[in-house]
């Protein structure tokens, strides 16, 4: 049962940073998935995919793994582009296009 160690890229909907700033460790599935027949919901038997532990830092969740046998990879998060703008940019005098509505 491979292990993916991963920092969870903030939600898109919303502008905070809340629930990304933890590094996540979580268990591939080593089942296939199978659909029930009667209602049509998505099952596994596989009760690892639903374990979710939450660490500080990296390191901690490197350590918890190696700690316990568990193999797994680790997924650098990548870093996002900050574009800074002003409001007065809009009126700037040295402004490409002219501000029209």
């Amino acid at each position: 049962m491979l292990a993916k160690i991963y920092r969870p890229a903030r939600n898109a909907m919303q502008s905070g940073t809340a629930k990304s700033q933890d590094w996540v460790l979580e268990f591939d599935s080593e089942t296939p998935r199978t659909v029930d027949p009667l209602m049509g919901w998505i099952s596994n038997a596989d009760t690892n995919t639903q374990v979710r532990m939450t660490f500080a830092t990296r390191e901690e969740a490197i350590e918890f793994a190696r700690r316990e046998g568990i193999p797994f990879q680790v997924t650098e998060p990548r870093e996002a582009r900050r574009v800074i703008k002003a409001y007065a940019d809009n009126f700037a005098t040295g402004r490409r296009k002219p501000w029209t509505h």
